[in-house]
């Protein structure tokens, strides 16, 4: 009986180093996966001045709320998403207690969406505006792990809780190189939230964007938290030229350069028969113009022929403007067609306003990309329509037909009428 005991006991005992063997890989790698996942922390203002109803006639918290329920629907699954507030539950006068009203909503984690929801539900606008110390305590929610760190800031105020000065904050976390970038969202076009907003997303090579509808917060949002999952890449930099002649030859990438008011740069590509050209260029307003500006961006022959362009024009709302164009080659019958120079003419319609300083120039990022062309490359650019002229075509035949035929029906009865 003893003997058979311990046979039994030794199987067992088998069988779960087995089993504890079989698990410790998948263990360790599930481990990994997690310490390289992107992590992002969304942090909000939940500060009393959030009430102020002035987006889309709805509260700044409402907007706020919506945006964030459509950002945690789209949030990919390989992104560790947490929620920090601050100014969310002390209304108080005092200063001191108010200053340290920072707290962690929703855990940096694995994304449970009802959750998040639930929580993000409950908040309602209350005291202080302690920017400060939330990016201390966020920089903490995201320690460890190699992957990718995003805190996104969204706020519509300057930090109440100085002499702890969130510039000097942000400059503090850049200084430990750990790999942490800053956005800002401002939601009020105030001059000194968006020099103080600029300041703390420049500190750790971030980006400050002005908000003033729903949808561009939930859509900026959305872009941050998707650029957490993309593959890091860094920019080039690179120097356009005056002219396509002396224009530096671009590959597929992405690249910065500063470019001054009303100022053209050129850039050049080169584009094998049966490929297509993806350009799209950003213009940022990193100091106070004025309104109703534009980008251009332009694809040209080294002849001098426009071959497409993209243009957008601002009124001063936002403080980035992009716009794109594609460019397909035909194939060529000779197999060895060489390939087309295209040079990209970038052009913008910015200027300063009065007492700001002209140059440096205002930073720009050029994406490049060079793809395998569509089957029929050469009716894409027909205008945009593509095929779609033959559509347009048997319409204003069918059109044309049906106005005479009426017109043969209308005089046929009027003679008629007239006869009788």
């Amino acid at each position: 009986m003893i003997t058979r005991k311990r046979l039994a006991a030794g199987v067992c005992a088998l069988l779960a180093a087995l089993a504890a063997g079989t698990a410790f890989p998948a263990g360790a790698v599930a481990d990994e996966i997690t310490a390289t996942a992107p992590k992002v922390e969304l942090l909000l203002d939940v500060s009393g001045s959030m009430r102020a109803r002035d987006i889309d006639g709805e509260s700044r918290m409402s907007a706020a709320k919506q945006a964030f329920n459509e950002v945690l629907d789209a949030t990919p699954e390989e992104v560790q998403l947490g929620i920090r507030t601050l100014g969310a539950n002390y209304p108080g006068d005092n200063r001191k207690t108010g200053c340290k009203d920072t707290a962690q909503l929703y855990p940096v984690g694995t994304l449970d969406r009802t959750e998040a929801k639930t929580a993000v539900a409950t908040l309602s606008p209350t005291g202080w505006t302690p920017i400060g110390p939330a990016l201390l305590k966020a920089a903490d929610d995201l320690d460890g792990g190699e992957g990718t760190r995003r805190i996104v800031l969204i706020s519509d105020g300057e930090d109440t809780c100085q002499p702890l000065d969130p510039c000097e904050v942000a400059r503090e976390i850049a200084a430990k190189g750990i790999n942490l970038t800053i956005d800002t969202l401002g939601l009020v076009p105030n001059i000194k939230v968006r020099k103080q907003l600029s300041c703390i997303a420049e500190a750790t090579g971030g980006t400050y964007t002005s908000i003033e509808h729903k949808e561009e917060l939930s859509d900026r949002v959305n872009q941050l938290v998707d650029r957490a999952a993309d593959p890091v890449v860094e920019p080039v930099a690179v120097e356009g030229a005056d002219s396509c002649t002396g224009a530096p030859p671009l590959k597929s990438g992405l690249y910065t350069d500063r470019e001054e008011f009303a100022q053209h740069r050129w850039y050049r590509v080169e584009v094998e028969p049966g490929k297509e050209l993806r350009a799209s260029v950003s213009i940022s307003a990193d100091r106070q113009v004025n309104p109703d500006y534009g980008v251009l961006l332009r694809a040209v022959t080294t002849h001098g022929r426009e071959i497409v362009r993209g243009e957008a024009a601002g009124n001063g709302r936002t403080d980035v403007i992009s716009t794109g164009l594609r460019y397909p080659k035909a194939e060529n019958d000779d197999e060895y067609g060489a390939a087309e120079v295209v040079c990209l003419q970038v052009s913008n319609s910015f200027s300063a306003a009065a007492g700001v300083k002209a140059t440096p120039g205002l930073p720009l990022e050029l994406t490049v990309d060079v793809v395998d062309g569509p089957d029929q490359a050469s009716d894409v650019a027909s205008f945009g329509l593509g095929r779609g002229w033959w559509l347009l075509g048997a319409l204003v035949l069918t059109g044309f037909l049906a106005g005479v035929l009426w017109g043969w029906i209308s005089r046929w009865r009027f003679s008629v009428w007239r006869t009788n």
